[in-house]
């Protein structure tokens, strides 16, 4: 537990005193036949299914799934539309614009940096090391009584590779702030998740989503878990009915077939592994770095040349070349074996420059 931590310190003046917006469907629960309060549609929608009724604004059936599943109360659970959602209100509620500052760790994921911008708030940046590690006195150098956010994305997107555990329990620690851990692709790691962790560490939120393992990139919806009173702050700056119904009810279907994924999650670790194997063996590849993802960044002798090369045979990956210490790089994510095969052979015809 960091022991100069003081959440409400941390909060925008604006966010505490406001109001939160009360909705029709927040302000009423219980059973009734006739609804005439929201505005809505009384006769209905072209396509039926009750879509003509505002959702839940809490999602209270998916967060009482995802506590299960995740051991943790639902009141230790946010949904947002996507975890960009949860990164921008960070922002929103911690850091006063143009005053405040946050901590990223480059390579890592570009919404950080993006939201950043977007609420005039400032970045510190410390750069992972040469081995793609996280640089931890190089960031606590950085704390400063402005820098408010810390963001600590593990498994690293681009790298592909998850930081220390105890590393990252070092800088929540010793930072003042809200650290928040970004495990967008936890479920392909052995090293887990540190959702576990929220109840003795008060500054600590850890993102998730059901985009990668759960396969729903489509539906937007991402996770945010820390303590009740983060929640609360969440719940009061959220847009009133920021989760569809349509949204709610499929993660409500997705989430009842947790054995389905698990097979899926453990394809994906065979394919990884065996593209992890045979990519190193084509003469167009350098070095291929050991990932804890669902996808592997592979450097390369000529990225843009190979990356023109993938599209001539429609095979599309992210040319990482121009990315802080990912000079060389595409970053490849794993596919079926019938897409990775035909990755793989693709790959042996380049001549390269």
């Amino acid at each position: 537990m960091s022991s100069g931590f003081d959440l409400n310190s941390l909060v925008r003046p604006n966010i505490l005193r406001m109001t939160p917006y009360s909705s029709a469907r927040k302000e009423f629960s219980g059973s009734a036949n006739i609804f005439l309060d929201a505005n809505e549609n009384s006769f209905g929608s072209p396509i039926g299914g009750g879509y003509n009724r505002y959702p839940d604004p809490l999602q209270l059936a998916v967060k009482k799934r995802l506590a299960e599943i995740k051991e943790v109360a639902a009141e230790n659970i946010f949904l947002g539309n996507g975890s960009d959602e949860a990164i921008d209100l960070l922002f929103r509620i911690f850091c006063v614009p143009g005053r405040d500052k946050a901590i990223v760790c480059p390579p890592t994921y570009g919404m950080y940096e993006v939201s950043a911008e977007i609420n005039d708030v400032g970045l510190v940046k410390v750069p992972l090391t040469a081995e793609f590690a996280l640089d931890v006195e190089g960031v606590k150098s950085a704390f400063s009584s402005e820098t408010n956010l810390l963001f600590i994305c593990s498994p690293n997107n681009p790298t592909g590779n998850a930081f220390s555990t105890q590393d990252i329990l070092s800088l929540a620690e010793a930072f003042t702030g809200i650290v928040v851990v970004d495990e967008a692709y936890s479920d392909f790691s052995a090293k887990g998740s540190l959702v576990g962790e929220i109840a003795s560490r008060p500054n600590l939120m850890v993102l998730q989503t059901l985009s990668k393992a759960w396969g729903l990139a489509g539906l937007r919806i991402g996770m945010a878990f820390a303590s009740p009173e983060i929640i609360s702050l969440f719940n009061r700056a959220k847009p009133p009915y920021n989760i569809s119904a349509i949204a709610q009810e499929t993660a409500l279907e997705a989430l009842s077939k947790r054995a389905e994924v698990d097979v899926r999650i453990a394809a994906i670790l065979t394919e990884r592994e065996m593209l992890a194997g045979r990519l190193p063996d084509i003469d167009a590849v350098v070095e291929v770095f050991p990932s804890d993802a669902n996808f592997i960044l592979v450097k390369t002798v000529d990225a843009p040349g190979l990356y023109r090369h993938l599209l001539e045979d429609s095979i599309v990956v992210r040319n990482r070349d121009s990315v802080e210490l990912c000079g060389g790089c595409l970053r490849i994510t794993v596919g079926t074996p019938e897409e990775n095969l035909k990755l793989v052979e693709s790959m042996q015809r380049y001549k390269g420059i």
